[in-house]
């Protein structure tokens, strides 16, 4: 189970809000802090500019619209974008349907995503391409089964 946003070393995020179980939210929710969500909010879900704010969704939390927090912990279901400046944590039961846009993952076994995951951090990437083997032929193996990678530039 997920008990915090870092790794080792970090202490827990302090939640300054709840909305609990039995809540339902229309309309968009604006917050700096930290927000934990055990109920239900129809609505676009946005943090203050600070890094360290933080929205926690609980199992039985669930979200119909875009999230803009710097760091997320899901384990409940997001139905829109969720953009993640910081950290993103994904529990096993998380279910996101929709564009996924972070600069740090973190995702368990189980986790499902239905859209794209969109890298947003300073690391330059590169695309990782099969060339040729020595044996000549076009699916980068060789005529005695080895294969080689390499960077595309």
């Amino acid at each position: 189970m997920i008990k915090g946003l870092g790794g080792s070393g970090s202490r827990p995020a302090a939640m300054d809000t709840l909305i609990g179980r039995q809540t339902e939210i229309v309309g968009d929710v604006r917050f700096s802090g930290g927000l934990h969500v055990d109920g239900r909010i129809k609505g676009n879900v946005q943090s203050s500019g600070d890094k360290s704010t933080t929205l926690s969704l609980s199992e039985t939390g669930a979200i119909e619209g875009d999230v803009r927090v710097a760091n997320v912990v899901v384990n409940g279901r997001i139905a829109g974008e969720v953009r993640a400046s910081e950290r993103l944590t994904l529990g096993a039961k998380a279910r996101i349907v929709g564009d996924v846009r972070y600069r740090v993952l973190q995702m368990e076994a189980g986790a499902l995503v239905n859209g794209q995951l969109i890298y947003e951090g300073n690391e330059v990437m590169s695309a990782i391409t099969h060339v040729k083997g020595e044996g000549g032929r076009e699916d980068g193996k060789s005529s005695a089964g080895h294969g080689s990678l390499s960077k595309a530039a």
